[in-house]
């Protein structure tokens, strides 16, 4: 039995993790997510082979999961290219954006709409944003190709979100998975190759690394965080993910030692206060507290 809630906040924890390993093994941020994608999904074969819990999606369900692992590959992918035409602080500001994103579409699309609560959390958690990374990096942002596709990582996050959460009421977590991570590593090693990333020639420590990332940022993580997404309203899942900056900056300073300011404590706590305001909201019925894997 695992509470949803408790499913987010184990996701939440291993992705967060992703950062810190990216800077233990300096290699391309691109080839660290194909490798992040395809130890993931060889590391679910075992599992998926002993226990036969994989079950082929109806016809009709084909093409959202394989637009899923599209789009969430294509997310990694476009934020690494931000990052290298801009810069870290304005790609993740801009890509944060994602629960405006989801409240918009939820808005346009579903009929569940967002109510004031989830706005009004949004923004105190995006002000948190701000404080953590700094009001003078906020000011100093240029409308350049890095911001523009800093914006379009947002979008494909929240659009990832959005679809997911319509394809997990129809199809079983491991084998949305299983389908989402063989696509998504298809296609980030074909843009390794248009791009010229290097894929092989790492020493024993670099692929100890890539192994945990498939294994705890990508395989638990993601198990974790689609369960939460199919049992919980896809906008809170989606704000959550914003206290991400918070968790990994306390893993920066465990492991490799990383400052951490009292301006960065002061926008962590403004951030977990917007998410806590959007679930400040009468409880409704789970539908099941089980996670089936």
């Amino acid at each position: 039995m695992l509470n949803p809630r408790t499913a987010l906040i184990i996701g939440l924890v291993s992705i967060s993790i992703f950062p810190v390993l990216v800077k233990w093994a300096p290699v391309s941020g691109i080839t660290s997510a194909f490798y992040r994608m395809f130890f993931g999904f060889v590391l679910i074969l075992p599992y998926v082979f002993l226990t036969k819990k994989f079950r082929w999606p109806d016809r009709d369900q084909w093409i959202p999961i394989i637009l899923c692992g599209l789009i969430f590959a294509s997310d990694i992918a476009v934020w690494n290219l931000s990052i290298t035409l801009s810069n870290v602080t304005q790609a993740t500001l801009l890509a944060n954006l994602s629960p405006v994103w989801v409240g918009l579409g939820s808005f346009l699309f579903l009929p569940d709409k967002p109510k004031s609560a989830f706005w009004t959390g949004t923004l105190v958690a995006l002000a948190g944003i701000v404080v953590l990374i700094g009001f003078e990096q906020f000011t100093s942002f240029q409308l350049d190709a890095g911001f523009w596709l800093a914006m379009f990582s947002g979008l494909l996050y929240a659009t990832y979100i959005l679809v997911s959460k319509a394809v997990l009421g129809k199809v079983d977590i491991v084998s949305f998975m299983t389908i989402n991570m063989a696509v998504s590593s298809i296609y980030l090693l074909l843009i390794c190759l248009v791009f010229q990333q290097p894929i092989g020639g790492f020493d024993t420590t670099v692929w100890g690394v890539f192994v945990v990332q498939g294994l705890i940022c990508q395989l638990v993580g993601w198990l974790a965080l689609n369960y939460a997404v199919k049992k919980m309203d896809a906008k809170k899942v989606s704000l959550s993910l914003l206290s991400q900056a918070v968790v990994s900056g306390f893993f920066a300073w465990i492991f490799i030692g990383e400052q951490i300011t009292l301006q960065m404590i002061l926008g962590g706590l403004i951030i977990l206060a917007g998410i806590a305001i959007t679930y400040r909201t009468k409880k409704r019925p789970e539908v099941s507290n089980e996670l089936e894997i």
